[in-house]
């Protein structure tokens, strides 16, 4: 993650995301800045993943769960960019968060 409107990221440590896909379907964890553990499931279509999660924040011991729209993106040195708008449950604020994918040997 290299931004979010949701929480500051620390660029020492942010929040990293491991995906999965297989037709269509879109699966995998995270975890990293002020998640320790989180997981989300969902769909492809296009350039478009529809997502859903839950994670655990170091802040709560209670489940955080919400769901995301996110829009993929080609960066110009072929890595892939996410960006995503999402809500948490029982928050109407709309937030956004940037992604960018991280090559093997890298960070």
């Amino acid at each position: 993650m290299v931004s979010s409107t949701a929480s500051r990221v620390d660029p020492a440590a942010p929040t990293r995301f491991a995906y999965a896909e297989a037709d269509g379907v879109v699966w995998g964890s995270y975890e990293g800045d002020t998640v320790v553990h989180g997981r989300f499931v969902g769909a492809r279509r296009g350039a478009e993943v529809q997502l859903n999660y839950v994670h655990l924040t170091k802040q709560s011991a209670h489940p955080v769960a919400g769901s995301s729209t996110n829009r993929i993106e080609l960066l110009q040195d072929g890595r892939i960019r996410l960006v995503e708008e999402f809500q948490f449950e029982g928050d109407d604020t709309p937030q956004v968060s940037i992604c960018e994918e991280i090559l093997r040997g890298g960070l």
